[in-house]
């Protein structure tokens, strides 16, 4: 499964990518508002190579399993590229998709990357594809101080419904998390000139 709008491309992990994801999440900022942490907020130790392997064959198997069943489910991932280069920049993938077709999707960009326009066009492309598999709402967490995610999700399409107070937690200290979605009949199916 690949998605493209001839700048961004969107594509299955490989474990050729394992180098390049242990790099990206060694970042302060991916582990900060995109790893896995515990009760009080503090990040898993980085990824080793053999960690992003084992992570990418797990990716591997949950598109397997959307292959067989046609619904998406949590861990189905995809690398983000600059479709004329072909260099990897990032992650987007789903986070959850519930029984009431309700889809939740987090990305990433690599500090290199950033700033470049890859996250907003990656983020209206996994939405476009969502909503062509029948999601009926599609949904994002981002957390308050996270500002360049949040303008990312204004410039999708996405709408700030709310903010949950006190909802995450970083190093012990809680933190505010906001709140976006689109709905099929509402968003605008943006062309290349808007995604910017």
């Amino acid at each position: 499964m690949t998605l493209s709008d001839g700048v961004v491309t969107l594509r299955p992990w490989s474990r050729d990518d394992a180098a390049f994801m242990a790099e990206a999440f060694a970042d302060p900022a991916i582990r900060r508002y995109n790893g896995v942490l515990d009760r009080l907020g503090r990040p898993a130790p980085p990824l080793s190579v053999m960690d992003a392997e084992a992570l990418i064959d797990e990716w591997a198997s949950n598109w397997r399993a959307f292959a067989t069943s046609g619904t998406p489910s949590a861990g189905v991932a995809f690398a983000i590229m600059d479709a004329r280069s072909g260099d990897l920049v990032g992650c987007c993938g789903l986070d959850d998709w519930s029984k009431a077709d309700v889809a939740q999707f987090g990305y990433w960009i690599a500090a290199g990357a950033r700033g470049r326009g890859y996250a907003t066009r990656a983020v209206i492309l996994l939405t476009r594809w969502l909503f062509e598999l029948g999601a009926a709402r599609v949904f994002l967490t981002i957390v308050a101080d996270n500002e360049a995610s949040i303008a990312v999700a204004r410039r999708a399409g996405f709408v700030h419904e709310g903010t949950m107070r006190s909802h995450g937690v970083w190093w012990g200290q809680r933190c505010d998390v906001m709140w976006f979605a689109a709905l099929p009949l509402e968003w605008t199916m943006r062309g290349p000139d808007e995604q910017t």
